[in-house]
Order: C-alpha cells, then structure tokens, then sequence
C-alpha cells in the first residue's frame, strides 16, 4: 500500500511540474509574435494548454484534496462552465422557428439564406469567429484552472512571478531599443505602425501599456512582500533595514529596476490611458497600504515612508524623462477626432437589435457598419470597449454570465486574502489586485481582452492571485515527505 501511495505521490509530482514549467512557456511564448495575433500563435497556445489538460487529468490522484477547500470557488466554477455552455448554443444550429423567438434580427439576417423558419441556423451571425474566438477563451480558461489546482506553494507563486516580471522587463527594454532604431521591427516583422512610440512586440501602444499595466504591480508587491511591510512594525528602523538586506538585497534592488523600465516603457508607449492608470497604480497602492497598516492597527513608520519615496521616485523619472512624448497625446481635438464616442454609441445601438443572445462572440467587425472619413472607407474592427463589445457580442445573458465569473473570483480570493497574515500573502496578492484593476480600468478604454497576449495574461494574474490568497509555504516536513501522496494544509498563518 505504501508503494503504491508513493508512486501515486511521484506521478502527481511529475505532473504538477510539466504543467508549471508549461504554463511559463506560455507566459513567455504568448507576447513575442505580435502578442499571438496569429492563426498559427492562436493554435499553439490552444494546443499547449490542451495539452498540459491532458497531463492534469492523466496524472492527478483522484481522492486529492482541492487546495482552494472545494467550496470557495464553487460558485464562480459554476459561471465559468455557465459561459462555456453559453458559447456552445451561440454556435449550436438550431430551429429557425426557436431562432426567429430568441434573436429576431439574427433570423432576419439568416432567414432569406436559410430557408426561413423550417431551416436551421445558428444564434450567431458568424458561427465559425464564435468558434474561433470562443476556442480561445476556453484555453485562458484552462490555463486559470491549471494555475488555480497546481499552483499551491509560495515558491511556485514567486517562479511564475519572476517570469512575468522578466517578460514585462524584455518587453519595455526591447520597445525602448526599437524606438532609436532606423529600421524598427517587431521581432521578425519590420514595424509599420506607431514608430514614434514603444511597442515591444505588440502592434499597437495600448497593448503593450495594458500588459505592463498587469505586471508592474505584481512587481511591486513582490517588493512590499519582501519586505514585511504588513508585519514587523514594532521593529525599529535599523532592524527592518537589516531585515530588509537579509532577503537578499540584489534581488530587491533589480525588483525596484525593473519596476523603473517597465514604467519607462508605459510612458514612452504614448498611451494615454496608459499613462493614467500608471500613476493611478501607485496612489491606489500608497493609499491601499497605508489603510491596511490602519485597519491592523499599526502606525506610519520610516518604512512606509522610505518606500512611498522610492516609489515616487521611480515615478518622477518615469514621467519627467517621457513627458514630452506623451503630453500631446493628451489633446481633447486628437480624442474627438479619433471618433471613440461615436464607435461606443453604435455599438450599444447593435446591442439593442441582439439584446439577450448578441451577434456572436467575435462577430463585432461583421456586423459594424464601415464608415466613411474623408473620402476614404472605413472599416472598424474593435469598439474601443471591451466591456461594450462583449455585451454587443453576448447580449445581456453572456455578458452577465461572463463578467459574474471574473468578479466572483475577484471577490472570493478578496475575502481569502482579508483573513490572511502573512506579509508575502498580502503583499503579492495586493498586486495581483491591483493588476485586475489596471486592465479592468483600461478596458474602458480600448480593446486589451481582444489580444491574445493580454487574455492570456489577464487569466493567468486572475487565476494566479487565487492561488496566493490560499497558498502555503513548504515546510520542512513537506520537503522530508516527497514520496506521500498529499501535503499537509494548516491553518492559515
């Protein structure tokens, strides 16, 4: 019995590692071709998170404790298969008759090539961009569930943490290069657009400011979590700065770089809303930790205040050595002109002919009209809104469904992390919150969840901050008994 226990121990092992170093090979593929725009970049990352699916299933002991306690993420699981299954009956034929009464304008539009009410059609105005896109999301999907089941322990938490900090560094460093370069180019393509900005290997300023946008504050709460800011103040100062070069201080220091560079790399994108919400970061952090230290009953020492100057120093450079690149951005005549408002306002206007089913998942540059802008036609292909664009192509029952699964999390893992003490805990998983409300707040704004790249991204952050509110530090007895097949679950500390 005891052998078998133990081979049972090593294949989940095993396993838990090919699906960790798999995800990292996402985390680090996803961004470099265009930011997955691609067919083939599309099918590898499906591929890969199906694979590391398989390895999951294949490997996991079926009487293995759920590390989250099962019931917490019940109900937002629940969401999450509600959508799938959403998505399945927008590409799921069915009864003109059934069509004509759950989405007349979709009938209307398919009935005089279908056959009317006695053929069958399909809620969406184009099944197979639904299928693509839809594909897609349920990889991100999987990817979260991957991270969420497998991901347990605080070294786990710090690798993928590491590597996401690495790859916004690599992308800033790489877009600054770019932007001095005669003959710019995105990797193996030669740059087209924004050539007076910095891109990395996005197409497009926005994305690239969205993805460091979910990776600068994960960087800085590696920085707070280090540094036992939620603990230890009863320590004076000199302490706290021995404690502080004992975690090793090399590390710490390049964390402060790297937060630099990727700040860099915001500005110099030229993104407006970029620009905003990097700022906006480090106030709601300021003021987020200082009203923490509050809530728990410690005062406003020296170590706040040293890292409230660091960080305001970080932020100072970042701007003061951008602003000339960016202030122009900010013209009200250059947004007015760039028509968002009037691509917001169609948009709900093609929401109102498909309000409960939508077009279709992936569907919004079919069914937007082109318009015309001196003499030239138009065609868009984003609203500028994800959230808008999601509700036009969901209607109201997918976006509910949708936008419940994202929150529900947000809220559970928000609860978790409210009852926990631990500095490294608080500290990661505050970034890990203030990431979600980086890219929630952009998405207003333009179009980041449409990218491959950022989706990706933004379920791993998501799905990765789940897992630190309810992760565990390895302890001796844990390292001692690798052969056997659980691992023990304290109380939270």
């Amino acid at each position: 019995m005891t052998n078998l226990v133990g081979s049972a121990g090593k294949t989940d092992r095993i396993g838990d590692r090919i699906i960790e170093y798999g995800i990292l090979a996402l985390i680090v593929f996803s961004p470099l071709p265009a930011a997955s725009v691609f067919d083939w970049s599309e099918l590898v990352i499906e591929l890969g998170t199906l694979s590391l699916t398989a390895v999951y299933i294949l490997s996991r002991e079926k009487i293995r404790p759920d590390p989250l306690g099962g019931r917490p993420m019940k109900w937002p699981g629940r969401l999450w298969l509600g959508f799938i299954l959403f998505l399945v009956l927008q590409v799921l034929p069915l009864p003109g008759a059934l069509v004509q009464v759950l989405s007349p304008e979709a009938f209307a539009r398919k009935s005089p090539y279908a056959g009317g009410r006695s053929a069958w059609m399909t809620l969406s105005v184009v099944p197979d961009r639904t299928l693509r896109e839809g594909l897609l999301l349920l990889s991100c999907f999987l990817l979260g569930f991957l991270i969420v089941r497998t991901v347990r322990h605080r070294s786990q938490i710090f690798r993928m943490a590491l590597v996401l900090v690495g790859m916004g560094v690599f992308e800033a460093l790489y877009g600054l290069l770019e932007l001095y370069n005669r003959s710019p180019h995105i990797l193996f393509y030669r740059k087209s657009y924004n050539l007076d900005s910095v891109t990395g290997t996005f197409v497009n300023r926005n994305h690239l400011s969205g993805y460091l946008e979910m990776i600068i504050p994960l960087a800085i709460g590696m920085i707070i979590s280090r540094m036992n800011l939620f603990s230890s103040s009863r320590l004076k100062l000199r302490e706290k700065v021995l404690r502080f070069s004992e975690k090793n201080f090399l590390t710490n220091v390049a964390l402060f770089l790297s937060v630099l560079v990727m700040g860099l790399g915001v500005v110099f994108s030229k993104s407006r809303s970029g620009v905003v919400i990097f700022v906006l970061i480090f106030l709601v952090f300021f003021g987020g930790t200082l009203l923490i230290r509050e809530r728990l009953g410690y005062h406003k020492r020296a170590i706040v205040t040293s890292l409230q100057a660091l960080f305001i120093l970080i932020l100072g450079i970042s701007l003061y050595v951008g602003i000339n690149a960016t202030v122009a951005r900010f013209a009200m005549d250059k947004f007015l002109r760039e028509q968002r408002p009037v691509f917001w306002a169609e948009t709900l206007r093609q929401f109102s002919r498909f309000p409960l089913f939508g077009t279709g998942l992936g569907t919004f540059p079919s069914v937007y009209p082109g318009s015309e802008e001196n003499g030239v036609l138009m065609h868009i292909y984003h609203a500028h809104n994800d959230y808008l664009e999601y509700l036009s192509e969901l209607g109201v029952l997918g976006a509910l469904l949708l936008f419940s699964a994202v929150f529900s999390m947000l809220f559970v893992a928000f609860r978790t992390w409210r009852k926990r003490r631990h500095p490294e805990v608080r500290g990661l998983a505050l970034g890990g919150f203030l990431s979600i409300l980086a890219i929630l707040l952009h998405s207003l704004t333009d179009f980041n969840m449409k990218i491959p790249a950022n989706l990706l991204l933004f379920s791993v952050v998501l799905s990765l901050t789940a897992a630190i509110v309810n992760s565990k530090r390895e302890t001796g007895v844990d390292q001692r008994q690798k052969g056997l097949l659980t691992v023990r679950y304290g109380r939270q500390e």
